[in-house]
């Protein structure tokens, strides 16, 4: 387990708050953030800040932890919608989970309906970072429920910094190692830094991927064989496009529930991933 952890590029959040107030002490509430400094804030100011009505004139509020790593806003609401709704997303209906437990607190149920989603799709297959931000709320999961091996558990806060890509009319000049065509967007490049490969993401996607699935978890580097796990690679490759700025984020974060009503799976320069799972999530 990390003890820090580094800026997070291209930031899509789910948290956990848990309330403080004697009057309200120990009701939680489940969000959607891009960045989870300012929106603790807008909380605990109340509405005419950006907080959320059912957390307004509540306060003080606390951010227990935050769930990371999806690949856009979509991803991330759908998994907020979920979390707030086990009663009805079709992923947890093997659980029967109608209400609180009386020997659980409030947050107790919701870390465990977190630790029953990461394990089931299309949730399974993200590389997902599980962030405690207050240790005094920490709760190892149990051996029957822990996070898949390739999700990451870290503690202390996280800051986002979102990115917003700049067209240019450069001329590309990297050829796909494995298509042998240019590579017109970001590249993946292996994580040994020794090795020469190059590639379009949709390419070495398709070798890593298992037959029936959708978004790839790990495998072996074509050229040095090294292990490679998905999510790392995206990581490097946010990080590699040199013609990008840092910019502010300027949109707000949204607090409305999301259904989703088809499968689809979206590839473009920047991502691989399943977008849209059958019917309610």
């Amino acid at each position: 387990m990390a003890e820090t952890a580094d800026i997070v590029d291209d930031f899509y959040g789910v948290y956990l708050l848990y309330n403080l107030n004697p009057k309200y002490k120990g009701h939680t509430y489940i969000g959607y953030t891009r960045d989870p400094n300012r929106r603790i804030m807008q909380h605990n100011r109340g509405t005419w800040a950006g907080g959320a009505y059912r957390t307004s004139n509540k306060g003080p509020w606390k951010m227990v932890l935050i769930v990371h790593g999806f690949p856009n806003n979509i991803s991330a609401l759908r998994f907020e919608w979920a979390w707030q709704n086990p009663n009805k997303t079709i992923r947890l209906q093997h659980l029967h989970l109608k209400k609180i437990p009386r020997k659980e607190t409030e947050v107790q149920f919701q870390i465990r309906v977190l630790t029953e989603m990461l394990r089931v799709g299309p949730w399974y297959r993200l590389p997902l970072t599980i962030q405690w931000l207050e240790k005094d709320f920490y709760q190892e999961f149990p051996s029957e429920r822990r996070a898949p091996g390739h999700m990451k558990i870290c503690f202390g806060e996280v800051k986002s910094r979102n990115r917003k890509t700049i067209n240019d009319t450069i001329k590309p000049t990297v050829k796909c190692k494995l298509c042998h065509e240019y590579i017109k967007g970001k590249e993946l490049r292996c994580l040994n830094e020794n090795c020469g490969l190059v590639s379009h993401l949709p390419c070495l996607a398709e070798l890593f991927l298992i037959p029936g699935e959708y978004i790839p978890i790990q495998g072996n580097c074509p050229f040095c064989s090294m292990m490679l796990q998905w999510g790392d690679l995206i990581k490097k490759m946010k990080g590699f496009n040199s013609h990008s700025e840092v910019k502010p984020d300027g949109g707000s974060d949204s607090d409305d529930d999301v259904v989703c009503t088809q499968d689809k799976v979206y590839v473009d320069n920047n991502s691989w991933f399943l977008t849209c799972d059958n019917d309610i999530l």
